[in-house]
Order: C-alpha cells, then structure tokens, then sequence
C-alpha cells in the first residue's frame, strides 16, 4: 500500500500523517509499505524508513511528478490555500488550490492505476447567508473564493472519477478543533482561538457574540473520517463523490458554559467584540443533517463533552 498526503504539515496533515506513519499502519487492510508526505517544509514529519518526504509547493509541477512516480494507492488530498489568503491573494488561492488540483489529478490519471482521493473541502460551498437549514439538497452558493474554489474541484473530482481517473471522496470539512496559536490565513479560526483560551483560561475576545452558532468537529473525528472515506467499501458509499461531515452544531455560550462545567473559571476572562461581517459568514450556522454521510459511516463526536476534551487534548498534544 503506497499512500500521499498533500498538505502534510498543516494541522490535520501532521495528525493523519502520525495516524499513518505509526508502527504497523494499515489502510485499506493492507500494510502501509510506503508514505509519501508533501507540504512547503516538513520538520514534524514521522521518522520511519517507509516514509518520504517532498519538500515545496504543490503548485510546482516538478512536486507533482515527484509525488505521483510511484503510483499511490491512496491520495489525501489537503494541501489548500485557506479562506482569508485566498480573498486578499486570489492568484495564489487559483495556484493551489485550482491548479494545482487539476494538475495533480492529471497526472494520477495518466498512470491508469484509478487511485482513491479523498479531497477536503468546506462548508463555505455553503456561502452566506444560509437557509434555516442544511441538508444534502441545499444549493450551492460560495460567497468567498475559497468555497468556489472547493466547489469547482468537487465538480471536477466527480466527473473525473466518472471517467475512471480516480476515485473521489470529498468531505465537506465544519470547524475542525482545536487549531494550535499559528497564523493559518483561515477565517474561522476563531472557534480555536476561543478554545485555546478557555483551555488556559487566558483573556479572549471573541469576535462573535455568545448566540453566534458554529458547526465543530474535533480533529481525532476528522482524521477517522478521512480514513474511513479513504477505505469504505464502494458499495457502501454508492455513486456519491461528496458527503458534508456530521458536526455537532452549537453556540458560542454553549460551548463556553461546557468549559465552565468541566473546568470553572474557564471564562472569566472572555469578552465579546462582535465582528458583524465575520458572524454572518461563519457564526450563523444553521441546524445541519447530514443523510447520506450518515448511512456511509461518517460521525461526528457524539456529545459536546466528547467533543471538548478531544478538542482540549489534541490542543495540548499540538505544543508539546
């Protein structure tokens, strides 16, 4: 089993990457006998004689032919331009995450070996305002480039596993916690920037307010997710190439009042400076049903406990 990962350095490319490059690593039932992990630097990358590294852009065609040689079985596709870069830097958000992809996929087609990509996309295909609800017949409307971005590929994926390319299994990524203090470009971080305070109980200003409600997933769930997209049978998963994961949909003084019941004090340092633009877009989530990710076998934490002690626990496995 010859697995890559694009992407391998970001917050959930570090995580998958030590999923699979641990000891005795299966996919698909199969031993992993070779990890290729790729991003611009990869100086957390596991230490195994099966895993290479590819250090630069994926925008750059000598990566992708670099990457790509050795046929992989298995794609993970997560190398992206976040959502805020992709606003101010829109050439580069079209590079990577358009381009790139389109570039990427080509040359796995030419080697006529049909891998699985599994592709993470956004809820911004979403775009805003949002309906009163979310379910699999919800339109399409990116208000952000990066959501068209992620809508155009997840276009382009599905044909290209009609053509017999590859086969795509794209996950509509919610708020994915908690990300470490690192500049990410993403909009939504604040949702992690939050949880890192109420960790430390440290001072915060939310720039939400306490009715603002968000769609979260811890990044233990998003990794299962990614492996089970990764190796659920075809049967199982029909003719979709495209599933918006299962989240469990809170708000921002829910989420706060579960810290303060697990660890009191939590928020005695918090304050709220609503930023209208930003709340519109990412802190007016409605509720979500996610049917046909359901029957697939993709899950979400289960309760908001589960949720912030795995969100707490990844955070202070991420700084040590």
């Amino acid at each position: 089993m010859k697995v890559l990962i694009t992407g391998a350095d970001g917050y959930i490319g570090r995580a998958l990457s030590r999923r699979l490059g641990a000891a005795g690593a299966r996919l698909q039932g199969r031993p992993i006998e070779r990890l290729t992990l790729c991003d611009l630097q990869l100086p957390a990358a596991p230490s195994a004689a099966w895993v290479h590294t590819v250090a630069g852009s994926i925008a750059d065609p000598a990566v992708i032919d670099a990457v790509t040689r050795e046929q992989p079985d298995v794609v993970f596709h997560l190398a992206s331009v976040p959502s805020g870069q992709s606003e101010s830097q829109h050439d580069l958000g079209l590079a990577v995450n358009v381009h790139a992809t389109l570039a990427l996929v080509d040359a796995l087609g030419r080697s006529g070996k049909v891998p699985h990509l599994v592709f993470t996309s956004s809820i911004a295909v979403f775009g805003a305002p949002l309906p009163p609800l979310i379910d699999d017949d919800t339109p399409l409307r990116p208000t952000l480039s990066y959501g068209a971005q992620k809508q155009m590929m997840e276009i382009h994926l599905a044909d290209c596993t009609r053509r017999g390319l590859v086969k795509a299994r794209s996950l509509r990524l919610p708020g994915v916690v908690a990300r470490p203090p690192t500049p990410t470009g993403a909009l939504s971080a604040f949702s992690s920037e939050l949880i890192r305070a109420l960790v430390a109980h440290q001072p915060c200003v939310c720039p939400v307010s306490p009715k603002a409600t968000l769609w979260l997933l811890s990044l233990e769930a998003c990794i299962d997710n990614l492996l089970h997209a990764a190796q659920c049978p075809d049967e199982q998963l029909g003719e979709d190439t495209v599933w918006t994961l299962p989240a469990i949909r809170l708000s921002v003084e829910e989420l706060v009042q579960a810290f303060e019941d697990h660890s009191p004090g939590a928020s005695a340092q918090l304050s709220y400076r609503p930023d209208e633009a930003l709340e519109r877009q990412f802190g007016r989530l409605p509720p979500l049903t996610t049917a046909r990710a359901d029957a697939a076998g993709f899950r979400h934490d289960g309760t908001v406990a589960h949720l912030i002690r795995r969100a707490a626990l990844a955070l202070t496995d991420s700084l040590n």
